[in-house]
């Protein structure tokens, strides 16, 4: 009886659970990331920051026994390395968008990844070529992301500086998609190597913060001493650790149960529900932070992300079997 219901595979409470937990640590991650780079103008160095807590975690899980150490050779690390870079930029390029950017704004350009992944699928080998459907749907996404950049008297009115973060962001994070997805299930599939969901995401954010170290050092490391004296002297010390120390550790779940949802019900329905996650997102960062929606924006965002669940369903529509001539 009990063998029958764990094939069945999990429960509804339990994917509640992690839908519950995935957005309310998404939502949490993107307010106090948004307090921690207002309060610091060292974008780098926070998101360095915030995958140190991701490491620290894992390292105690690892340490304790709570959690299976991976077995990793250096050849699967190797592997892992083109990854954890695109993580790296993928979670910096968020953070620098909303750090000089609004978060609303950073959300409705980082709905244009899809249209990064389309491309990044045609011109990496193995090829991925999607139904016709999926790729119509890519022009309400950037439409509605063209209409949400036009301001009502001003015409279009962008941040320059939050769009090509936010769209570096959405290149990596195609690249590492397309890069990750063979490497992650190999892994997976072994079990001598303990690589669960969890520690794949383990593995990949500490790659990430090895790459990221660097960057803070050539971006920021002259001036980032200052930068601490005067948002300590003018927020305390107290204050901005809190606050990228929460990010961090929202980052970290909020990922964590995101990658174990996906694992339980896989790739189409994850996609759906990480769309409904961007409007909540929206919705609050909007309300917390004082960010003005105006007419335009709320039409391109609604149609943007709109096509985005569109495209999530129709890109993994498989194409009908061609019928046996008799």
């Amino acid at each position: 009886m009990g063998s029958s219901t764990a094939a069945s595979g999990p429960s509804s409470l339990k994917l509640v659970g992690l839908v519950a937990a995935w957005y309310a640590g998404n939502t949490l991650y993107n307010i106090y990331n948004k307090k921690a780079t207002n309060m610091i103008h060292a974008h780098w160095f926070v998101a360095a920051a915030q995958l140190v807590v991701g490491v620290v975690w894992s390292m105690v899980m690892w340490g304790t026994g709570m959690r299976k150490t991976p077995n990793l050779t250096a050849s699967d690390i190797a592997a892992c390395v083109p990854i954890g870079l695109f993580a790296c930029l993928a979670h910096a390029g968020s953070v620098l968008a909303m750090g000089v950017g609004a978060v609303s704004f950073a959300q409705i350009v980082k709905a244009c990844e899809p249209a990064f992944a389309a491309v990044i699928g045609l011109l990496l080998p193995p090829i991925d070529v999607k139904p016709m459907l999926a790729y119509a749907m890519l022009i309400p996404i950037v439409g509605g992301v063209g209409l949400a950049c036009v301001k009502e008297g001003k015409g279009v009115d962008i941040n320059v500086t939050a769009f090509a973060w936010a769209s570096m962001a959405n290149m990596a994070a195609a690249l590492k998609g397309k890069m990750g997805g063979s490497v992650t299930k190999s892994l997976k599939g072994d079990k001598s190597k303990n690589m669960d969901s969890a520690n794949v995401y383990a593995v990949m954010n500490i790659i990430s913060f090895l790459f990221n170290v660097p960057m803070v050092v050539i971006a920021e490391m002259d001036t980032l001493q200052v930068e601490w004296d005067k948002a300590t002297a003018e927020h305390g010390a107290q204050a901005l650790i809190i606050n990228i120390a929460l990010s961090g550790f929202f980052f970290y779940i909020y990922n964590e149960f995101a990658f174990a949802f996906t694992a339980n019900v896989g790739a189409v329905t994850s996609s759906v529900l990480n769309t409904a996650k961007r409007v909540i997102i929206i919705v609050v960062s909007s309300i917390v932070f004082v960010e003005p929606m105006e007419r335009n924006t709320v039409i391109g965002s609604a149609i943007a992300i709109c096509g985005t669940f569109a495209y999530s369903l129709a890109s993994k529509v498989k194409p009908a079997a061609k019928k046996k001539k008799a």
